[in-house]
């Protein structure tokens, strides 16, 4: 009898260790940013940086959120909405070095698919892109010359999805 019950405690003990998991840990938990390249107008395949760029975007009640304050950079990576199908941003840029308050902006809209996809428990979801498009609203004065959608699929923050030629 008495090897009964230490065989029965031995088995109990043994069934709560294996209903016990490991810590789940988020490694790869990021809802992926939408890259953007800027290149030459002139010469398509040269990279081109922008001088003073400030990137803003635009909030469905039409305030203005900053995103990038003050950069000169040859890329971007910045989020899109996961709640909506469009994101617009205006990004601007410094016409002369030392004259910050001469500045040209354009109005860029972006409008894509959003697709949750189960990443662990640990993570949960996080959101991917599918379809992006664009729209740049043209005005007299454009900074931006083209814009081509090299990646249509938002789903990692390593590749331009955008190039925009300048």
């Amino acid at each position: 009898m008495r090897k009964i019950r230490v065989l029965f405690l031995i088995l109990l003990a043994m069934y709560s260790f294996a209903a016990c998991e490991k810590d789940d840990i988020c490694v790869d938990g990021d809802t992926p940013l939408l890259v953007i390249r800027f290149y030459d107008v002139a010469d398509t395949t040269l990279l081109k940086s922008v001088s003073g760029l400030v990137v803003s975007g635009l909030a469905s009640d039409g305030s203005v959120v900053g995103v990038i304050p003050n950069a000169g950079t040859d890329s971007i990576a910045i989020p899109l909405r996961i709640g909506e199908a469009s994101t617009s941003f205006i990004l601007s840029r410094n016409l002369t070095p030392d004259d910050e308050t001469t500045e040209n902006m354009d109005t860029l809209a972006f409008d894509y698919e959003t697709q949750e996809v189960f990443i662990s428990r640990a993570c949960g979801f996080v959101a991917n892109y599918n379809n992006l498009t664009n729209t740049l609203t043209t005005d007299s004065d454009n900074w931006i010359q083209d814009i081509t959608i090299v990646t249509p699929s938002v789903e990692n923050s390593t590749t331009a999805h955008v190039k925009i030629f300048h």
